[in-house]
């Protein structure tokens, strides 16, 4: 599919506090909508580098001349992508990006801490989940997401795709192990409830991740579709509770799981597309009316039954509202476009994404003016924390 740059008719990054998500909605193009449902990879160090991956995947050079084109709703920040070298280099990125999308823009990272630390070494360093788990003591969690939060929000980053609220009850599981706050339901709901306060008190939107549970598994789902034999009444015990956590703490965003529970949902399709588990218990049992994202769509594990187009439609039709990297932008893009004028995904059902997308944005302050500090990293306040959560005492 070609895209081609067009001024987006939704409000300036820049607007002030009048933002409105229903009249930028209104304003919006078909084409604008779907675009909001996308998080992308963009490659650079700066808004106007030139990067021959973004030629490659994008038919344009830079970040900002991708951020016009797809009028994405966000973009993912990674070291790989060559987008984090140094506190000042990525504020200004945030900030060039910003310029470059014609509706406030979703800034987001993976800054877990411990084993998943995109900005590091650039950000105050702080224990993993497993770690700050240990000490018993949800302060700490709190602690540790407000000083990431804080530093996040230096940089223009908006949105951490943290806390993991998996219960890591699988000793041999590869992918969540230290990740996790623990193999016990009710720490990990603790710790999960007060990482949601600390990042909201730094007033960054928070992601509680991989519904419906990660924790049981020994296959990583970047590499294959894991099975967890959970009936409903171990999930309901096990899992769920750390989202019901999330969820009672104002948690912005849920992520998908690329897992199959044929308890949950028999299809055998995995979580990220399953109507059941997004729909049927995210949204109707728990009462979720936030984000739902998908976990990232290049991961094998839910590209092992569909077709990439495909895989981005049926993640809609079972309720996510962002599609987090698709292998192939210009394919996901075409393909929703393309069910939304068919009638297979309603004007309605992508309205209702739009608008939780659009809403989340006005809530977190992506709709103002954003100013970065870069040179308010690493305090002393922020390193003094550190230290504490480090050394907590707890029944280790």
């Amino acid at each position: 599919m070609s895209l081609t740059p067009s001024p987006a008719s939704g409000t300036s990054a820049d607007t002030g506090s009048g933002w409105d998500p229903a009249a930028a909605l209104a304003g919006m193009s078909l084409e604008e909508k779907v675009g909001q449902l996308f998080v992308m990879v963009v490659f650079g160090s700066r808004a106007d580098s030139v990067h021959k991956e973004n030629r490659a995947r994008y038919g344009v050079a830079t970040p900002a001349e991708a951020v016009r084109k797809y009028r994405p709703g966000g973009v993912i920040l990674f070291p790989w992508a060559g987008n984090v070298s140094g506190a000042r280099q990525v504020a200004d990125l945030t900030t060039g990006l910003r310029e470059a999308s014609g509706t406030p823009l979703l800034i987001g990272v993976d800054q877990e801490n411990g084993v998943v630390s995109r900005l590091a070494p650039i950000i105050t360093k702080l224990p993993g989940s497993m770690a700050i788990g240990a000490t018993g003591d949800p302060a700490n969690a709190r602690d540790a997401a407000r000083v990431t939060g804080e530093e996040l929000k230096d940089l223009g980053i908006g949105l951490d795709f943290a806390p993991v609220a998996d219960v890591n009850i699988n000793p041999r599981n590869p992918v969540i192990g230290p990740r996790a706050y623990g193999a016990d339901p009710k720490r990990v709901a603790s710790m999960v409830g007060a990482a949601v306060d600390g990042f909201h008190k730094a007033g960054v939107a928070s992601v509680a991740k991989h519904f419906p549970g990660h924790g049981d598994t020994t296959v990583d789902s970047h590499t294959g579709l894991p099975v967890i034999n959970h009936s409903m009444s171990t999930w309901r015990k096990v899992d769920a509770p750390p989202f019901r956590a999330a969820i009672a703490h104002g948690v912005d965003a849920v992520m998908s799981a690329h897992v199959v529970m044929p308890k949950l949902d028999p299809s055998g399709d995995p979580a990220t597309l399953s109507h059941r588990i997004l729909t049927g218990l995210l949204r109707d049992e728990l009462g979720f009316d936030g984000v739902i994202t998908t976990d990232a769509l290049d991961m094998a594990g839910v590209r092992k039954k569909y077709g990439d187009a495909e895989v981005a439609v049926r993640a809609v039709l079972a309720g996510a509202d962002l599609l987090l990297m698709p292998p192939n932008l210009d394919t996901a893009y075409g393909a929703v476009l393309k069910a939304v004028k068919s009638g297979r995904i309603s004007e309605e059902r992508l309205d209702q994404s739009v608008t939780r997308i659009l809403r989340l944005k006005q809530k977190r302050g992506m709709a103002g003016p954003i100013r970065t500090d870069p040179g308010a990293l690493r305090s002393a306040e922020h390193l003094k924390v550190a230290r504490r959560v480090s050394t907590a005492p707890g029944d280790r």
